[in-house]
Formats: C-alpha cells, sequence, structure tokens
C-alpha cells in the first residue's frame, strides 16, 4: 500500500487539520456573537441558529458522505469538501443579512461533515485498530492545540478588525488545508464498493454496521463523551461571565486550560496503549470519568455554598474529565469502525452522526434546564460521566476490538 501522504509526520498533520475544520467552526466564531448580533440587528434565537443549523447540518450529511467516500474514495470527497467549505466560509464573511448567514452556515456545515469523516475513514483504511487508535490520539493531540488557538484568535481579530475578519480567517483556515491535502494526500482506499450507494446495499450497511456490538459500545462511548463536553460549552459561558462575573479573558484562559487537559489525555491516551490494550484502556480513563462526574456533583451541589468556591471548583473536575476524553475520543472513534474496513466512511459517518444527534439531545435538554446554570452543567457532565463509566465496564471491556465484520 502506497503511504497516504509523503511522510507519516505528513499524514498526521493532514488528519489533524481536516478534524480540526470542527473546533475552527465552531469555536473561533464565538467572540464574535455579540458584535454579530448587533450589527445584523438579529435576535438571539437566529444567532444561536448561525451554530445550530451548522451542527445538524454536520452530522446528518455525514450520511451522505459516508457511502459516497466508499464508493468514489477519500480523496475525491475530501477535495470537493473543501472547496465548497472555502466558498461557504467566504459567503459568511460577506453575508448581508442574519438569513444569509445562516445558509451559509448550514452549507458549511455539510462540507464540514464531508472532511472530518473522511480523516476517521482515512485512518481505518491505513492502520489497524491499536495503531488506529494511537495515530487518532496524534491526530487529536493536533485538534487540541488548534483548539487552544480558536478563541484568543477569534477574539483578537472581532477586537481589532471586527466579526467579518473572524469569519474570513476560515476560509483562510480551509484554503491552507485543501492545498495541503491536493499536494500530500492519496487516495487512502485500495477497494472502493461500486454499490455502496445503491439504496438496498446501502441500508444493508447500515444496519450491519448498527447491529455488530463494536460499533455499538465504542460509539456509545464517542457520543457519552463528547455531549459532556458540549454540556460544558454550552452553559460554561453562563456560569462563569453571568454567574461569577468574570471577564472574557479570564473565560478565553479558562477555555485554554481545558483544551490543554484534552491535549495531556491524548498524550496519555498513546503511552497507555503502548502498555496495556485498548479496552484496559478505556476502563482506565472511565473510572477517571466518574472520578471526575462525583467530584463535579459535589463541588456544585455542596462546594457552592462555600466561600472558598470559584471558577477553580468547576475546572478542577471540568479538566479531569477532560483528560479522560482525551482517551474515550481516539478510542472510540477508532474502535467503531474497526471491524469494517471495507465500510469505513459509512461507519465513520454513522458515529458522526450518532454524536451530533446526541449533542443535538443534551442541547434541547438544556435549554430547558437554565434557571441555574451552574447545577444544569453539574448534573449533564455528572450523568456523561456515570454513562462512560457504564459504557466501558459492561460494554467496551467485554468486547474484543475486532476486524471481523460479522456480529461478536
Amino acid at each position: 500500500m502506497l503511504p497516504v501522504a509523503r511522510n507519516p509526520a505528513m499524514t498526521v498533520l493532514l488528519l489533524a487539520l481536516l478534524m480540526g475544520l470542527q473546533p475552527v467552526t465552531t469555536d473561533l466564531y464565538l467572540p464574535a456573537l455579540p458584535a454579530l448580533t448587533e450589527g445584523f440587528h438579529a435576535s438571539m434565537v437566529q444567532t444561536q441558529l448561525t451554530l445550530t443549523a451548522l451542527l445538524l447540518a454536520f452530522g446528518t450529511s455525514q450520511l451522505v458522505w459516508g457511502p459516497l467516500s466508499d464508493r468514489w474514495g477519500r480523496r475525491p470527497v475530501l477535495l470537493g469538501g473543501i472547496v465548497v467549505y472555502g466558498l461557504s466560509a467566504m459567503a459568511c464573511a460577506l453575508a448581508n443579512s442574519i438569513e444569509t448567514l445562516i445558509a451559509a452556515r448550514t452549507i458549511q456545515g455539510v462540507a464540514m461533515g464531508a472532511c472530518v469523516m473522511a480523516a476517521r475513514a482515512v485512518i481505518r483504511d491505513l492502520y489497524e485498530p491499536v495503531q488506529g487508535a494511537k495515530v487518532m490520539s496524534q491526530a487529536l493531540s493536533g485538534l487540541g492545540v488548534i483548539a487552544c488557538a480558536c478563541v484568543p484568535v477569534g477574539g483578537f481579530l472581532t477586537a481589532h478588525w471586527g466579526w467579518r475578519w473572524a469569519l474570513s480567517s476560515l476560509a483562510f483556515f480551509s484554503w491552507v488545508t485543501g492545498l495541503l491535502v491536493f499536494f500530500n494526500f492519496r487516495e487512502s482506499l485500495q477497494q472502493r464498493q461500486p454499490h455502496a450507494f445503491q439504496i438496498h446495499a446501502l441500508w444493508a450497511s447500515v444496519l450491519q454496521i448498527l447491529k455488530h456490538p463494536t460499533f455499538q459500545a465504542y460509539s456509545a462511548l464517542s457520543s457519552a463523551s463528547f455531549a459532556g463536553l458540549f454540556t460544558f460549552l454550552a452553559t460554561s459561558a453562563f456560569v462563569f461571565t453571568q454567574s461569577m462575573g468574570l471577564s472574557q479573558t479570564v473565560y478565553g484562559l479558562l477555555m485554554v486550560s481545558m483544551s490543554l487537559a484534552y491535549i495531556s489525555g491524548t498524550f496519555m491516551c498513546r503511552w497507555l496503549l503502548l502498555r496495556i490494550s485498548v479496552q484496559k484502556c478505556v476502563v482506565a480513563a472511565g473510572c477517571l470519568s466518574l472520578f471526575s462526574g462525583v467530584l463535579m456533583w459535589v463541588m456544585a451541589y455542596w462546594g457552592s455554598s462555600q466561600a472558598w468556591f470559584g471558577a477553580w471548583a468547576i475546572m478542577l473536575p471540568m479538566n479531569l474529565y477532560l483528560l479522560a476524553h482525551g482517551v474515550h475520543q481516539p478510542c472510540g472513534q477508532s474502535g467503531c469502525i474497526a471491524p469494517f474496513p471495507e465500510m469505513a466512511g459509512t461507519a465513520s459517518a454513522l458515529n458522526g452522526f450518532t454524536m451530533m444527534v446526541v449533542a443535538f439531545g443534551m442541547g434541547t435538554w438544556i435549554g430547558t434546564h437554565m434557571d441555574n446554570p451552574l447545577f444544569t452543567l453539574a448534573q449533564g457532565v455528572s450523568a456523561c460521566a456515570v454513562s462512560l463509566a457504564l459504557i466501558a465496564w459492561l460494554g467496551v471491556r467485554t468486547i474484543p476490538l475486532t476486524t471481523d465484520c460479522s456480529p461478536a
């Protein structure tokens, strides 16, 4: 098999940039939201739609991109997705109404789905399950570095040149990524599936994947872990800037600390995988998740009434959760597609769709339980932490990470 890029380091860089499109798209423009809302004289509901519509398009579009990439290959899907992403990013920056911006962000979500889905599938094309988890953790380390920079860069661009420059930077990021993919990425799919997009064959493949216990366990793992992170992202601004009265600068630093914890988790994942199996690695991280959830609950419901309570009391358990998240995500995202080397695109798409559905459900719950943002944050993160421990112990621990697509 030819290498997908000129060297292994370039492969990891390309994967990190492609998967990094997600935090760039969702995080970098967050500091621009107040200015954007004011500039368009838009309501909060309309402004939130610029994110909600993007996430729905991102999750749903993967159900189409996955089978297409199994049929035509990863390279055309990646290149097509990155071109559409760049054009939609420019449309966002030039939008003259909030409705136009929402439409452009929706298209951007569709294009992002192609890039992120294909990047996950490439890992299965090239690597066996355990090695794939290691490479995934390297790529997600790069994603964490990108996420660290998003909020500060977005805030700087918005403060000095306005929100349109913040949105324009997404186009710049995509064009740089696209050029690197065009000149360095070789097709990773060695055996294309000519019937992958035919309705009967596609439905049979989807059922086969969804019924497989390995997919169920590892997809549940990645989805539950992401749901906890999404809960924090959706509630943290209300907790820290409104309830606690912290400045945007301090809030940004707290977000950076969270990204650093996640990066540390991906390094811990690789260190563990050199010494123990994927299953034991996930169980260890599940124990850490459970501890972080219990600590979060105690800090919120008992500690918040104490004089010493502060932002650190929330960030300590959350950073422990993110440390475990750095293990759960590479193991979960690579593990759920491990049994399907010939349907990696479809399996990757179903996993991505599941993660977005769970996040959307969590977002809906959060929207109706925001009377006390601190308790909402604690309840959501704690519930996800308990779920992760149960999934790790009752699911992942008992299921071998196999390359056999027949149910275990």
